[in-house]
């Protein structure tokens, strides 16, 4: 094992890749890739707690892969694959659903929030994905889980489970602690910036494929208030916060340069002056993305070592969770 501590994130294909995916986690991966042993996931088995278009998920998840690079995560220093690839995750997820109880589950925010959404198909899938979730993370050892603020709560189940584990059956899993980053961790809605921003809210989404012209139009038409200051303020001026955080993360100044910046220019001047800033910044990846889609092979050739390479770690926990619960060994 290396010495150096290990990360673990994943990101579902259940939509496009958006700019809070990347300012709350991509972009802070890349940051990440050379202090830490990390390994980057595409959890497609996650995705299907919703039902999806399959050629649609099949696309998404090559062009995630892609986008991932393309934002700067090198399948060099990286372990990059996709979760159906390793089937340890639903193995060990099927244990670890042993040493989880109910009422933990039915305590899961999002588990709430998804039910409420999809009324009509209310999976135990959807409920039981905390522990898959877990089991993503405790696979590889992780020692730290980059998450935003609403997967925290998960997180600490995962921790919660591995400590049973290991009360029963000894030391097996490493704790994992969240990582969450202080700035652009929680990018808002640009249409309902008390929201976080999601693909399942298009006009309020700005994703990392989307067209120059549509960033622009979409940064215009953003949520503002009825003030013309341009000051961080999120329980007061959520709209202007929500700006002010995705300006300050596409252009690296601080949150008191940005507000001296556009002192006494109002809102006319500031949003697209956020748009532009939010276009340069997205330009290159959409078209080094575009550039990797064209060339499959290159994209195989990477999820597929990926997998290898994550099998080999993952199975050396399995076995050890295996031997320890009583199955036989193969």
């Amino acid at each position: 094992m290396s010495e150096k501590k290990r990360i673990f994130s994943g990101i579902q294909p259940s939509g496009d890749l958006t700019l809070g995916s990347y300012m709350g986690a991509i972009k802070n991966w890349v940051a990440l890739q050379d202090e830490y042993e990390c390994l980057f996931c595409i959890v497609d088995m996650h995705a299907i707690t919703v039902r999806q278009v399959p050629a649609d998920l099949r696309r998404r998840s090559l062009s995630q892969l892609a986008q991932y690079i393309a934002c700067g995560l090198d399948p060099e220093k990286n372990i990059m694959f996709i979760q159906s690839h390793v089937p340890q995750h639903a193995e060990l997820g099927w244990v670890l659903g042993c040493y989880t109880q109910f009422g933990e589950l039915s305590r899961m925010t999002q588990f709430k929030d998804k039910s409420a959404k999809h009324a009509d198909n209310i999976t135990s899938g959807l409920f039981t994905y905390p522990v898959l979730m877990a089991a993503d993370i405790l696979l590889y050892q992780a020692d730290l889980v980059p998450v935003g603020e609403d997967q925290k709560q998960h997180v600490e189940l995962c921790r919660d489970i591995a400590q049973r584990f290991n009360y029963v059956h000894g030391d097996t899993f490493t704790l994992p602690e969240p990582f969450i980053p202080k700035m652009g961790a929680r990018i808002m809605s640009l249409g309902e910036p008390t929201n976080k921003m999601s693909k399942s809210d298009p006009d309020g989404c700005v994703f990392l494929m989307d067209k120059p012209e549509d960033i622009m139009r979409k940064f215009k038409r953003a949520v503002t208030d009825c003030d013309t200051e341009v000051r961080f303020d999120p329980k007061e001026k959520p709209g202007i916060s929500n700006l002010l955080s995705i300006y300050c993360t596409a252009t690296g100044k601080t949150l008191e340069q940005a507000q001296e910046e556009f002192a006494g220019q109002g809102y006319g001047v500031f949003k697209p002056a956020v748009g532009e800033a939010v276009v340069e910044l997205l330009r290159p990846i959409r078209e080094e993305a575009e550039r990797l889609m064209k060339d499959k092979a290159y994209l195989e050739g990477i999820y597929q070592e990926g997998a290898q390479r994550a099998q080999y770690v993952a199975n050396k926990t399995l076995r050890k969770v295996y031997k320890k619960v009583g199955f036989v060994a193969k």
